[in-house]
């Protein structure tokens, strides 16, 4: 949904754009192309993603090495506000899911892995979350994360499993929740049990609502925000962010009643990949486009 992005952000040649997940980089290549006077921030923990980006080195262009939680932050150090239009694809890069040492995958055989930036030791891998959270914080996370619905089936058989020898490597967790997986859906739970386990170990929805938050701060009036998901816990947010301003409940009135809101919805249902795309890229079926302009900031 490359174009649909491109199209959404309403590019300007000579306008200041951001990346929040550069990943891969195909994005910001095709950001870049149009930006002949402008400037493109592009976002991203991971050191392979950083090395991607060298290969993009122009004056127009800065890679920043952060998590976009941290996006306000990172722009104001540069100077860097406000922004014309901001992007973020959400979830793993086709890198990272095709690299079996990451462990984002269930295709591979790997360590347990799961963290956006490897070399960051003060984050629990889902090696970790898996071997020592309780079974009721286990039972919490798939119930939550990965909408799995025996969720507390899946904790006990986890916490009966380690019990005989820690869980490290993908074969070994396949192997030890093969029991409790229903025959013929092994895929899609497998999809939801990593799904869970990932956002658990990047706090991921916790981040998601920070940076749509400064998205506020750092857009001028006007300015487009461009989010594409994957599941619906992340659509979710992102639809009640821009069609009521916080991420639970309504939209907050002042005392007058009225209602003033920092973005305006453009996309009142998400765009969806077409039939060719999905045909072409399987993980485009699950993804959602929304998009919402940045208001007017009250007198």
């Amino acid at each position: 949904m490359l174009a649909e992005c491109l199209a959404g952000l309403d590019l300007v040649p000579g306008g200041r754009y951001v990346d929040v997940t550069f990943g891969g980089g195909g994005h910001s290549a095709r950001m870049l192309e149009q930006l002949v006077e402008g400037h493109l921030y592009s976002f991203d923990q991971d050191e392979a993603a950083e090395r991607q980006a060298a290969e993009l080195a122009r004056p127009q262009f800065t890679f920043i090495r952060a998590n976009f939680r941290h996006l306000a932050a990172e722009l104001a150090q540069r100077d860097a506000q406000p922004v014309d239009g901001l992007l973020a694809d959400l979830g793993v890069s086709s890198h990272q899911f095709d690299t079996a040492e990451r462990g984002f995958s269930t295709r591979f055989d790997g360590p347990l892995d799961m963290r956006m930036d490897p070399q960051d030791a003060s984050v629990a891998t889902a090696a970790d979350v898996l071997n020592d959270y309780d079974e009721a914080a286990l039972h919490r996370i798939f119930g939550m994360y990965g909408e799995v619905t025996n969720a507390r089936t899946l904790a006990a058989t986890v916490v009966q499993a380690r019990r005989q020898r820690p869980l490290r490597t993908i074969q070994e967790l396949k192997h030890a929740i093969q029991p409790v997986v229903a025959r013929g859906k092994e895929n899609k739970y497998l999809a939801q049990v990593f799904q869970a386990l990932r956002i658990e170990v990047n706090d991921e929805l916790t981040a998601l609502q920070e940076m749509l938050t400064q998205t506020a701060e750092v857009l001028r009036p006007g300015g487009r925000l461009v989010v594409m998901s994957y599941h619906s816990l992340e659509d979710r947010l992102v639809k009640n962010f821009l069609s009521q301003g916080k991420f639970f409940g309504q939209a907050e009135k002042d005392l007058y009643g009225r209602v003033s809101l920092p973005f305006e919805a453009l996309t009142r249902k998400p765009i969806e990949a077409s039939a060719d795309e999905v045909a072409e890229n399987s993980r485009a079926r699950s993804a959602k486009l929304r998009i919402g302009v940045r208001t007017p900031i009250p007198a």
